[in-house]
């Protein structure tokens, strides 16, 4: 019987993420985009739920156990959508030197407010237990902290939307945009990008643990059923399908981010309510997880409602759906961590998934700078155990 429903909710999953993206490409107007965006959020959900793709857990598996397995995961996706990404600008912006920066891709100025913004962000993560991507895709699986997170980005936004112009002025309006095609081309690009994935795998190989002795099996639909639908995937074979998903939805839609439509909604009733500033300096000039004052669900709200359907959906088969409510003191530090991710994530224009992720694959410091900020602050939100509530 439970098997039964598991087996028949994943289906009937299946076919409302099916079935809503088919109404959505009949509406008139951006349809399409939100049908192909809601479909690559499912597949992006799937993803990080059977390889546990969230940056938090990685981090933490490699600075308490010293297991850098997991990294891979990162690694290969940022590798894979490298590649991607300079075919794609190619197609775009055949001249990289004549100063234009590649269309919507997560070139952000590097800055001081990068560096604190993803200290800040790290922090969040940990006093949250996850990042926001992964909290998305734990909400599929049950989790009682997940909703609070979230909640917290909002009131973060919000409070982001507020220290924006005076950091804008500050640190912000005068900072450089580094993108590397300026200087070397999309060829030397992605041969120093893939150089410095490479030293980095290199040098976290020997923290890489041997796989456990599996028994031999004869291979059938059972086999196959259970590594596919069961069993945690490779963190190769997950990094390889991020990074894929990275590339379609650039080509087609976005870059892949999960915080536009969160900050959109954040904007949207503090603009209606009178509690922005006049004027949000500079914001709406970068690129990265764009905020606006917005009346419907916009194409990153489609991807992140497939992301969370897809979880929901992997979850289930996997026997891995349990819904839990949350303990009281974790509830205030999943609510806490959640509002430093989101000024996090307003200030730097992305979270883990857009400026990091994106930013790093688009050839940006921005990204890098970024992604060593976010690292530094989990470091010290371990070091300080502000994860042991959760």
């Amino acid at each position: 019987m439970a098997e039964t429903l598991r087996y028949g909710g994943a289906a009937f999953i299946c076919a409302a993420l099916l079935a809503g993206a088919y109404l959505l490409q009949t509406t008139p107007g951006r349809g399409a985009s939100a049908a192909l965006s809601l479909l690559l959020g499912a597949a992006l959900g799937v993803a990080f739920e059977r390889g546990r793709f969230c940056f938090f857990c990685i981090f933490r598996d490699f600075i308490e156990q010293r297991n850098a397995g997991p990294l891979y995961a990162i690694l290969m996706a940022l590798a894979v959508s490298g590649i991607g990404y300079a075919i794609v600008f190619g197609a775009f912006l055949p001249n990289p030197a004549s100063g234009r920066l590649a269309p919507d891709a997560h070139i952000g100025p590097v800055s001081p407010a990068l560096v604190v913004a993803g200290l800040v962000f790290g922090l969040g993560m940990t006093l949250s237990g996850a990042c926001i991507s992964g909290h998305l895709y734990r909400l599929g699986e049950g989790s009682g902290y997940a909703p609070l997170a979230l909640a917290g980005a909002l009131i973060g936004f919000g409070l982001g939307f507020q220290t924006w112009n005076w950091l804008y002025v500050t640190m912000i309006a005068e900072a450089p945009v580094v993108w590397l095609p300026h200087w070397v081309g999309y060829g030397g690009s992605l041969l120093l990008h893939l150089a410095a994935l490479g030293v980095l795998a290199l040098a976290l190989l020997r923290h890489v643990p041997p796989l456990p002795p599996r028994p031999a099996r004869q291979l059938d639909i059972k086999y196959l059923c259970e590594a596919l639908f069961r069993d945690r995937w490779n963190p190769l074979v997950t990094g390889a399908l991020v990074g894929i998903i990275g590339v379609a939805a650039y080509l087609r839609i976005e870059p892949l981010g999960v915080t536009s439509q969160l900050g959109s909604i954040t904007r949207t009733v503090m603009s209606q309510a009178g509690w922005l500033p006049a004027r949000l300096n500079g914001l709406d000039s970068f690129a990265g997880c764009a905020t606006q004052v917005v009346q419907t669900i916009n194409d990153n709200g489609w991807l992140i409602a497939g992301l969370a359907l897809g979880s929901f959906g992997a979850a289930l088969l996997a026997g891995r759906f349990q819904p839990a409510l949350p303990r009281a003191s974790g509830s205030v530090t999943a609510l806490l961590g959640g509002v430093l991710m989101g000024w996090g994530a307003m200030t730097a224009l992305g979270c883990t998934v857009g400026t990091l992720l994106s930013g790093i694959a688009a050839f940006a410091l921005s990204g890098w700078i970024f992604g060593a900020a976010v690292f530094a602050g989990v470091w010290c939100g371990i070091a300080l155990r502000l994860h042991r509530w959760t």
